[in-house]
C-alpha cells in the first residue's frame, strides 16, 4: 500500500466500506443485477486494490451550449444524453480528457455521468467500458476517483440496457483501479 498519510488511509477505508456494502447488496437484495439463481454462489465483485494515484484533481470545462448526443446501448438502442462538459486532468503523467454527460430527459439531474474505456477494457475489465458518477458542484474543480469506477449492470446480466462509452472517452492508458471483470477467463 503506497499510501502513507492519515487522509489516504481514510480514503482507502471509505472505498473498502463502500465495496463491502455493494457486495452485500449484490449478493442478497432483490434489486441486485446478479441473476437470482447465481446469488447463492456470489462471493463478491473483483476490484483493483485502492490506490491514491487514481484519485486525481480535474477541472470541468462546461459546454456553453450543451448539445444532445446519443449513445448506443448494449441492446442496440439509442439513448439521449446532454454533453455537459469536459473533465481535464493528469494521470500517469499524461494530460487527458473525459466528456461528462447528463440525462437528457431530466433537467434537475445533479449527477455527471462519465462512461469510459481504457487499455484494460476487454482484458482485466468489462469490455464495453466502465462508469464514474460525479456529483455536480457549483465550481469547476473536481476530484475524479477511478477507485470508484464501476461496471454497468449489463456486465452481470444481459437483461439490462447499458450505454456504451463514446469513442471520445477512450483513454490511451491502463486504468488499474475500480472494478474488474465480473467473470474472467479463470472463472
Amino acid at each position: 500500500n503506497p499510501l502513507g498519510s492519515a487522509e489516504s488511509e481514510h480514503i482507502v477505508h471509505e472505498i473498502e466500506s463502500f465495496r463491502k456494502e455493494k457486495d452485500s447488496y449484490f449478493g442478497t437484495d432483490p434489486g441486485s443485477p446478479i441473476p437470482e439463481g447465481d446469488r447463492g454462489q456470489f462471493k463478491g465483485l473483483k476490484y483493483y486494490p485502492p490506490a491514491s494515484d487514481y484519485r486525481v484533481k480535474a477541472r470541468l470545462i462546461k459546454s456553453d451550449k450543451p448539445e444532445v448526443v446519443t449513445m448506443t446501448t448494449s441492446k442496440g438502442t439509442i439513448r439521449p444524453y446532454l454533453k455537459y462538459g469536459v473533465f481535464s486532468f493528469e494521470l500517469q503523467g499524461k494530460k487527458l480528457q473525459l466528456h461528462a454527460y447528463k440525462a437528457a430527459d431530466d433537467p434537475h439531474d445533479q449527477s455527471l455521468f462519465v462512461p469510459f474505456a481504457d487499455e484494460t477494457s476487454g482484458k482485466e475489465t468489462y469490455g464495453a467500458g466502465r462508469y464514474l458518477d460525479i456529483t455536480e458542484t457549483r465550481g469547476d474543480d473536481y476530484v475524479l476517483d477511478f477507485n470508484l469506477a464501476y461496471n454497468p449492470y449489463c456486465a452481470y446480466n444481459e437483461n439490462y440496457v447499458c450505454p456504451f462509452p463514446p469513442r471520445d472517452n477512450r483513454l490511451p492508458i491502463a486504468v488499474k483501479a475500480g472494478e474488474k471483470n465480473y467473470k474472467s477467463a479463470s472463472d
